[in-house]
């Protein structure tokens, strides 16, 4: 199920910014929150990160993941500025290959476990599909509220 959404999340992006202007790029859905091309950019830096923890879950034991600062990126010109076509192209590549590869895998391997620094606990690869999979719900989520105003 969650590999589905996985795999239908680039397309529902499409459709929910297919029809946004510039000025609409520019809006936030709420007081001093991202804009909209934030939100999208963000996506892309967020699903990246995520391509390379589901590899080195399953490449190494136990990994320790390297968490980022997403509001410094978010703050960088690319995340404030960019073009969201190419953070678009750039999701729907990496679903691509995340749907191709996880859809391979047995169920066991979804046990594998990863470390998160700041927490300092050990997480499933089954919660990282989990978690990137309302992730983007999430944010479209966001980007819907922002098209209502």
């Amino acid at each position: 199920m969650w590999i589905d959404e996985l795999s239908q999340f680039p397309s529902q992006l499409i459709e929910s910014t297919k029809s946004l202007s510039e000025e609409d790029l520019e809006l936030s859905y709420r007081p001093d929150g991202w804009t909209v091309r934030q939100v999208v950019n963000h996506l892309a830096d967020s699903h990246i990160n995520a391509y390379t923890r589901f590899h080195l879950t399953l490449t190494e034991e136990k990994p320790t993941i390297r968490p980022y600062f997403e509001d410094r990126w978010a703050e960088l010109v690319d995340g404030k500025t960019g073009d969201i076509q190419i953070s678009i192209a750039i999701l729907k590549a990496i679903h691509e290959r995340l749907v191709f590869l996880l859809s391979t895998l047995k169920p066991d391997k979804f046990n594998r476990t990863y470390i998160h620094p700041e927490t300092q606990k050990e997480y499933t690869m089954g919660y990282l599909l989990g978690n990137y999979a309302w992730h983007g719900k999430h944010h479209l989520a966001h980007i819907e509220l922002t098209k209502k105003k």
